[in-house]
């Protein structure tokens, strides 16, 4: 099972759509390890940069709703787990950026808009680390010197898909 949990960059903004994750230029790359300087290159949004510190060293994305959205290309998750983040926490994802991040066995968590809201605010306010208790079904969010706790839903099979570290893997369990 891949690790989940660390340093929280926040995209406080819905409808961060594929080509924002990894422009369509580099779809031809065959290997992940050719996405990974291109994560968010092309992503506006006041105050980021693709290249500062703060997005090489998350581990978890923080974001708004319809994350995802745009074409189906599994190259999207690829580029956040190629760059060492394996959960997004949203209000909402599109569905096929949902399955395929869960085809990797990556965690995404949707929360609702208040619940998105405040730990945005609380991200805000210093360094922002998040962890997650999959056992228990909640995430804590730790910055500034104060934390919020937030409890999450995954059915079992989409547990069992992360905790087996994709479909494959998954597959090669019980096949």
């Amino acid at each position: 099972m891949k690790k989940f949990g660390g340093e929280v960059l926040l995209l406080d903004r819905d409808n961060i759509n594929t080509d924002e994750i990894i422009p369509a230029k580099y779809l031809t790359e065959i290997t992940k390890e050719a996405l990974k300087p291109h994560l968010l290159e092309d992503l506006q949004l006041k105050g980021f940069d693709p290249q500062s510190k703060a997005l090489a060293d998350a581990k978890v994305v923080l974001t708004r709703n319809n994350f995802g959205c745009g074409s189906s290309r599994e190259h999207a998750p690829w580029a956040f787990e190629i760059n060492g983040i394996n959960a997004i926490v949203a209000e909402g994802f599109a569905r096929i950026f949902r399955q395929n991040m869960l085809n990797c066995g990556m965690l995404p968590i949707e929360l609702p808009k208040k619940e998105i809201t405040a730990l945005s605010k609380l991200a805000r306010q210093g360094k922002a680390k998040m962890s997650f208790d999959l056992k228990q079904q909640k995430l804590t969010l730790k910055a500034g010197g104060r934390s919020r706790a937030v409890a999450f839903e995954l059915n079992d099979f989409a547990t069992k898909l992360i905790k087996a570290g994709g479909w494959v893997a998954y597959a090669d369990t019980v096949y």
